[in-house]
């Protein structure tokens, strides 16, 4: 029998319904800041999905547009006039940035009590030490999706296939503070095939279209695919054996895939994500409801 969908939409509206009940709560509209830098046709349209989201639930969503051109010491200058804006609960720095900016100088400059992308290295710390207050919202939205199966983390072996700071690592510090048996892969692992093939849950979050095939999961395996990797549509036809070419996302000119063979690893799996429809709806759901934690937190209410 095919594995069963884990739709991201679904979980995701669960989510977001979750936000607007918190937000009803308090007595004020947390606000949320989406700092972009430049024109990069992509970063414009998610950080302004990001601020219509917002909007949506309750929340107060603004966008902070800078030129191309716009300098590291007034980058970080606009972070700490947003830092000291008691009126702001959250801020997130699209990335990536121009070259002239170190991305790393500016996330580690963003008040740790707003930092709802969950980055900067006071959130890594409590992350790790199984104390996190925002953590990192991909990994987060594939925790809610493989929870939403019904399948127990507690007991079981997951191997997450790379080792991002912003996916792969954070994810492997949450199903670790589950109980699982975790396991992390990348580049250099030997035999990767005999390792995903261990897996009862499976994240793929490498970020190589179609690395994961079939005979490389467990019979039964919960499957998770963060990937978003857009491709040339005649390379995706020769690596991909999906059938239902509907059900990738065509625009301007590409094919989106994820990291997984959608219909080998279904036919193989007990429960996985599409691309798209999968893990995309949950990482903004969960920067919502990050956005509210700190703003309760921060104000104490």
């Amino acid at each position: 029998m095919p594995a069963s969908i884990i739709d991201g939409k679904a979980v995701a509206k669960t989510v977001e319904s979750e936000v607007s009940a918190a937000i009803a709560a308090l007595p004020f509209r947390p606000a949320l800041v989406a700092v972009r830098v430049g024109n990069d046709p992509a970063s414009e349209i998610y950080v302004r999905s990001k601020a219509k989201k917002a909007e949506e639930l309750g929340l107060r969503g603004h966008e902070a547009i800078f030129p191309e051109s716009m300098s590291e010491a007034d980058l970080l200058a606009e972070i700490a006039r947003l830092n000291a804006d008691d009126d702001i609960d959250g801020i997130l720095v699209q990335l990536p940035l121009p070259k002239q900016i170190d991305a790393r100088k500016v996330i580690d400059a963003i008040d740790p009590a707003k930092d709802v992308d969950g980055f900067h290295p006071h959130n890594v710390g409590l992350l790790h030490l199984g104390r996190p207050i925002l953590a990192p919202c991909t990994p987060a939205g594939c925790i809610r999706l493989i929870e939403s199966t019904g399948v127990t983390i507690e007991g079981a072996h997951a191997v997450v296939l790379g080792r991002s700071d912003i996916v792969g690592k954070p994810m492997a510090a949450m199903l670790l503070q589950r109980n699982a048996t975790v396991t992390i892969c990348h580049s250099r692992t030997r035999d990767l095939g005999d390792v995903t093939r261990q897996a009862d849950i499976l994240v793929a979050a490498v970020g190589r279209p179609i690395i994961v095939t079939g005979e490389m999961i467990k019979p039964g395996a919960v499957v998770i695919d963060v990937g978003m990797n857009r491709v040339d549509p005649a390379f995706a036809d020769r690596i991909a054996h999906d059938a239902d070419k509907s059900r990738l996302l065509a625009k301007n000119g590409s094919v989106l895939l994820g990291d997984v063979d959608f219909a080998q690893a279904r036919e193989i799996a007990s429960w996985i994500t599409p691309v798209p429809g999968g893990v995309g709806p949950m990482t903004i759901a969960m920067l919502m409801k990050n956005t509210v934690t700190a703003a309760a937190s921060r104000r104490r209410t």
